[in-house]
């Protein structure tokens, strides 16, 4: 039986061999799982056609949704990357993801290759379109490493914004050659000849070096074709030095393993080569190699000055540390400088809504977390919701993104618990210790003389706030309310001061856990949704936090536990008791639901009892008939309350917690 089953196996086989088989003898045919049927028909391509001298690498940076992604399209439609379609547009061919897609913004870093022709000579022009979101700032700077210039790209409507300022000055300490270009220009509201005298005032870049485009019509990107080839530098590398390969990005592959995304440096790269790492002086042989066209094209080899994916076998995404170099064999390089690692900025619980569920969750974290490597993962358990996992984002919107792809990849039910921030804890036999989660935190016994805590530090960021005059002030309201200090602002529009319809930029300190909450929210509302906004890490302060617990009947609720500051602890104590009022079903017995700062008790709301109508039996007689039978039950319903226990249902966190 296992001999003819063995048999049957190795039929089928040889079938599924026979039809794959080319039918001229030429080279296997390579299938991606993730191939857009947009792409254009690909041939044979030499990489040793390609010298330093004939490569431009480069990469698109701008605001949010000023229109990276298009442009990318155009440059791809141009080149003949991708097939221009008769009916329609080619709308976000590289962003790949499903929330990318919904959402209409950018949430990994793409590369492309496409190819060129000018006077004769065949360019290659390695395309890097990058996420334009604060909370991937550590995507754009991974980027803009393996490039030598970069598109800045403005919307002529919006103008400039407070991401386009951050994006700039990177890339200006990289030392890349800046393209200024202006997007948008087909619209109404385009003010075009404005905002170049925008950037000529914030960037110090000359009018007449700005491009203007509208990347949806495709008109002027022919300019900007020109322009990468003419201003932007080739890189420099020998073939004949040996090999010095980038890491700059990575992904993974079930069947393959770690996809890596390399900037050859210096020599040459072929498949079959053993290679190692500098950081972890693993030894590895390359599978396969090629360049993204848009997807993967599998090439003979990887020149200097090129960019390319390489598979080499590696099982876990931990071996690829993003800024490493590889060498061959054998023959070690210098080091490349690296990249300072993900910080995560936010941390929060997330558990299945099903507790059986946790199993699957855990290995849905692990597999998506292979493809995202800023998320840090670690095991918690919680006496309320169970077994799960504590995360740590960039930011908001990671978080929300990350649980998002959960929901949309492996079909995840699950619980995210309040966002919390990295706090600083100081003992006073000196020793510092981090803690993001509310459970860990000291209590306020821990703080007074001869407790082991001695202060708390939170961290806190440099904001960046760009909005037009008339809502200067309601601004200046909103940072003050989120405990925001050292406020500084300047005009940003000079021509425009005058008639009040200029901009102003304006700084400032924020804790970090303020901008978790509803701050960019508010900031939208109260501005009409003109108001840009950027952050980035300024280090730690001390400050007054406290530990506030949730109490149902007397017992703490581990899950609900928050970290807030005193100032705010009494406000924030009543919300959240009302919303627990809301979504806490009633018992046989009454629940008081207190919010407590250690010993005091600062919120206290009380959930009636269920009560049955004792007296409904009961006609006539004397009124201490009635009133024996409402004695005995209020002594029920009081030794209940003693022995009962609450159990909040998964519903009502999900309902709470989701709110």
């Amino acid at each position: 039986m296992h001999q003819s089953w063995r048999q049957a196996c190795l039929r089928v086989f040889k079938q599924h061999q026979t039809f794959l088989q080319p039918c001229h003898g030429g080279p296997w045919r390579v299938f991606s799982c993730s191939a857009v049927s947009l792409a254009a028909q690909k041939r044979d391509i030499r990489m040793e056609d390609y010298p330093c001298e004939v490569i431009r690498n480069f990469s698109i940076i701008a605001h949010i949704d000023h229109g990276k992604s298009t442009l990318a399209d155009r440059l791809l439609e141009l080149t003949g990357t991708i097939t221009k379609q008769e009916k329609g547009l080619n709308q976000q061919v590289l962003d790949k993801l499903k929330v990318e897609r919904e959402r209409g913004i950018t949430v990994k870093a793409q590369t492309a290759s496409m190819f060129h022709d000018k006077n004769g000579d065949r360019y290659l022009l390695n395309l890097i379109d990058t996420p334009g979101h604060v909370d991937f700032s550590w995507e754009v700077a991974r980027s803009l490493a393996a490039c030598q210039g970069a598109l800045l790209l403005v919307d002529a409507s919006q103008g400039v914004q407070a991401q386009s300022i951050s994006v700039f000055h990177v890339a200006k300490e990289k030392g890349l050659t800046i393209i200024p270009v202006l997007n948008k220009i087909d619209l109404p509201a385009a003010q075009p000849e404005v905002v170049a005298q925008q950037m000529q005032s914030t960037f110090g870049i000359d009018p007449a070096d700005v491009i203007k485009v509208s990347a949806k019509t495709g008109k002027g990107v022919e300019q900007v074709l020109h322009a990468i080839i003419e201003r932007i530098p080739p890189p420099v590398g020998n073939p004949a030095d040996p090999l010095k390969a980038f890491l700059f990005d990575s992904s993974y592959d079930r069947y393959r393993g770690v996809i890596s995304l390399m900037s050859i440096q210096s020599g040459i790269l072929r498949k079959g080569d053993k290679i190692a790492s500098c950081f972890t002086r693993k030894k590895y042989e390359v599978t396969e190699l090629g360049i993204m066209h848009p997807e993967e094209v599998p090439t003979d080899c990887l020149r200097p000055g090129q960019v390319g994916f390489v598979a080499c076998s590696m099982k876990e995404s931990s071996e690829a540390h993003i800024g490493d170099t590889f060498h061959r064999v054998g023959h070690p390089v210098e080091p490349m400088p690296g990249f300072k690692p993900a910080k995560a900025m936010v941390y929060a619980g997330v558990y299945p809504v099903d507790s059986s569920d946790f199993l699957k969750l855990e290995e849905s974290i692990k597999r998506l977390s292979l493809t995202d490597r800023s998320v840090e993962v670690t095991r918690e358990t919680s006496s309320a919701l169970g077994q799960g996992c504590r995360l740590g984002f960039l930011g908001t919107l990671h978080m929300d993104v990350f649980r998002q792809r959960l929901e949309d990849e492996y079909n995840a039910d699950v619980i995210i618990t309040a966002p919390t921030v990295p706090y600083k804890v100081l003992h006073r036999d000196g020793k510092t210790s981090i803690v993001s989660n509310p459970t860990d935190f000291p209590e306020p016994a821990d703080f007074a003389s001869g407790g082991r805590a001695k202060a708390v530090q939170e961290p806190i960021v440099k904001a960046s706030i760009i909005v037009p005059e008339k809502y200067f002030s309601a601004m200046m309201e909103l940072v003050f309310e989120h405990r925001g200090t050292d406020l500084d602002w300047q005009p940003l529009d000079v021509a425009g001061e005058a008639s009040g319809d200029g901009r102003v930029l304006m700084h400032a300190i924020l804790p970090l856990a303020e901008i978790v909450t509803d701050f960019f929210d508010k900031l939208k509302s109260r501005s009409s949704g003109f108001a840009s906004f950027d952050y980035e890490d300024a280090g730690y302060q001390t400050s007054d936090m406290r530990k506030m617990t949730f109490l149902l009947n007397g017992k703490p609720v581990d899950a609900l536990a928050l970290i807030v500051h005193a100032d705010k602890a009494e406000a924030i104590g009543r919300q959240w008791v009302e919303k627990l009022f809301k979504v806490i079903p009633r018992q046989l017995f009454e629940i008081p639901i207190q919010a407590a700062l250690g010993g005091k008790i600062i919120a206290r709301r009380t959930l009636s009892a269920l009560r049955a109508d004792v007296t409904a039996g009961l006609y006539g007689g004397h009124y201490e008939r009635k009133l024996k039978h409402l004695q005995n039950q209020k002594e029920s319903k009081r030794k209940m309350k003693r022995v009962g226990r609450v159990d909040l249902p998964q519903e009502a966190f999900f309902d709470l917690l989701s709110k």
